[in-house]
């Protein structure tokens, strides 16, 4: 036969949380959802300007340099980036392409399409390739290109 455990006598402490706790936690968790909610434009801004910078500077570097070395030169400005796409109406028995997968020239992360200059007129003797930014317009200061900060085409 099975003795029952003995019950301990006194005040026993409950573990719980108060409303009043769980008030605070829930006003703080607010307040944090809130900055953090806030701050998420600045937080995205600047991986848009990372991922422009990364696809002007290295991303486009390999295709454009294949393209210079079997065709002889950059595209010219006027065939822009989809000379790295479609076979061009001249000399298109030494074009190897296409030079970028997917099939067609990829937008900038505002939606708009790259800008493409050749010859450049910000890397002499090499190509312009540029974001027209977050405004949207190009020639403004937040325009996002292979020149800045010493980066450029291959001269």
């Amino acid at each position: 036969m099975k003795r029952p455990l003995p019950r301990r006598r006194g005040n026993r402490l409950r573990r719980a949380f108060t409303l009043l706790e769980i008030l605070v936690v829930l006003a703080i968790i607010g307040l944090l959802a809130g900055l953090a909610i806030t701050n998420v434009d600045k937080i995205f801004g600047g991986a848009q300007a990372s991922t422009v910078n990364i696809f002007v500077r290295e991303s486009m570097k390999t295709p454009l340099t294949s393209y210079r070395i079997h065709m002889g030169d950059y595209p010219s400005t006027s065939d822009g980036l989809q000379a790295l796409l479609t076979r061009p109406a001249t000399k298109g028995d030494r074009w190897f392409g296409p030079y970028l997968d997917g099939g067609k020239v990829p937008t900038d992360p505002w939606g708009e399409p790259y800008q493409y200059a050749y010859p450049g007129t910000r890397n002499k003797g090499g190509y312009d390739l540029w974001s027209k930014g977050p405004d949207k317009q190009s020639g403004t200061a937040d325009d996002l290109g292979n020149w800045d900060a010493g980066a450029g085409a291959e001269k």
